[in-house]
């Protein structure tokens, strides 16, 4: 698992570690039943603390993405395909809202803004 916190962005540590584990729970990149580095483990790695790490993980955990088996650690939960699909549709929104306001800053119509985005689409 890699996990890379870049000290320049304005996003909490805590929020690094949870969207990067994230990231990679949705792409496949970590699989179902997985263990994840330990708390202690991951935080010495980054050389962070143990609570922005334990942070990130209680976030992960409460969102589904994760589960934690006493004495043995954090693993990968099973895929939730609704929880999977909300995340998207999240993110899709934030990405339409972005294009909303660009549209609208340069005058693009609605009828131009569905044909761009139905190009993209198709393929």
């Amino acid at each position: 698992m890699d996990i890379f916190i870049d000290n320049k962005s304005g996003m909490p540590i805590y929020e690094q570690i949870y969207s990067q584990i994230k990231s990679q729970i949705i792409s496949g990149q970590l699989h179902e039943d997985e263990a994840l580095p330990s708390i202690r483990n991951l935080a010495k790695d980054l050389r962070i603390s143990v609570i922005t790490t334990k942070r990130a993980y209680d976030e992960l955990e409460r969102e589904g993405f994760i589960y934690t088996v006493s004495a043995k650690g954090c693993f990968v939960a099973p895929k939730n395909v609704e929880l999977l699909r909300e995340d998207n549709l999240k993110r899709i929104e934030q990405h339409m809202e972005e294009i909303a306001k660009l549209a609208v800053s340069c005058n693009l119509g609605y009828a131009e803004a569905a044909e761009m985005l139905k190009i993209f689409m198709e393929g």
